[in-house]
């Protein structure tokens, strides 16, 4: 199969991440000969944040293989909806939502997320606040299977999430027409295992992976199992 018949893969990161956690993926999926796009998501509105989505998939031809990290299975949730380029979505310790359920109402819909205690809201000018995770947290939360020195940069480099893009209740979901895989990380400190689970079984997911001792930032720690799911999605594209 030659690079132009195969799907192009887009990699969408969530909430105190950014583009470049998806690296280590990144070269797996290159190496496989695979288009590859890393979006640069807004984390400012989950409306805007999934229009943005939809102009850059707009600006892709041919068939799509739509990839999310944590806030980031919001957007492809949202911005896959309608559109016949998407062929396979892949919640990577992701939030998968139906109508009106928002990230925040995922996160505590079973127990087990310790991040509310790590957050450190900015106000904004407008009323609303950032949120990011205090540094010196940041690693036993987030990333604890991460080498210490690449956490301490990862903690440096995040990008802060707005609080209204986590309350905002989602749209009519595009996994309910799009094949969809789940990689769970069962020791995600962020979204709870029971959380996932539930998810990726509401969604009727052609695969669920969950890997032992994976923290939330799974797509740093274990970048060849996840490409490997991502691979096991773009191959089912015909």
């Amino acid at each position: 199969m030659s690079n132009r018949q195969k799907p192009t893969i887009v990699l969408v990161h969530g909430a105190f991440a950014e583009s470049a956690s998806w690296n280590g993926v990144v070269v797996k999926l290159q190496d496989q000969g695979y288009p590859v796009v890393g979006v640069a998501n807004p984390l400012r509105s989950l409306a805007g944040d999934v229009g943005y989505l939809r102009e850059v998939l707009a600006g892709i031809e041919g068939p799509i293989v739509l990839a999310g990290h944590s806030y980031g299975g919001m957007l492809i949730s949202g911005a896959a909806t309608g559109n016949k380029q998407v062929k396979a979505l892949v919640y990577v310790a992701a939030f998968a939502p139906v109508e009106g359920e928002s990230a925040l109402e995922l996160s505590n819909k079973y127990p087990g997320s310790t991040l509310g205690d790590t957050l450190n809201p900015t106000t904004l000018d407008d009323g609303s606040t950032d949120l990011s995770i205090k540094q010196e947290l940041f690693r036993q939360q987030f990333a604890a299977d991460v080498p210490a020195g690449e956490a301490a940069l990862m903690a440096v480099t995040q990008r802060p999430i707005r609080d209204v893009a986590l309350s905002q209740g989602a749209g009519e979901p595009a996994w309910r027409e799009t094949p969809s895989w789940f990689l769970i990380p069962a020791a995600d400190k962020n979204i709870p295992l029971e959380a996932q689970r539930f998810m990726a079984q509401r969604a009727d997911a052609r695969e669920a992976v969950e890997l032992e001792g994976a923290s939330h930032a799974v797509t740093v720690s274990r970048p060849l199992e996840v490409a490997n799911l991502i691979l096991a999605a773009a191959k089912s594209v015909r």
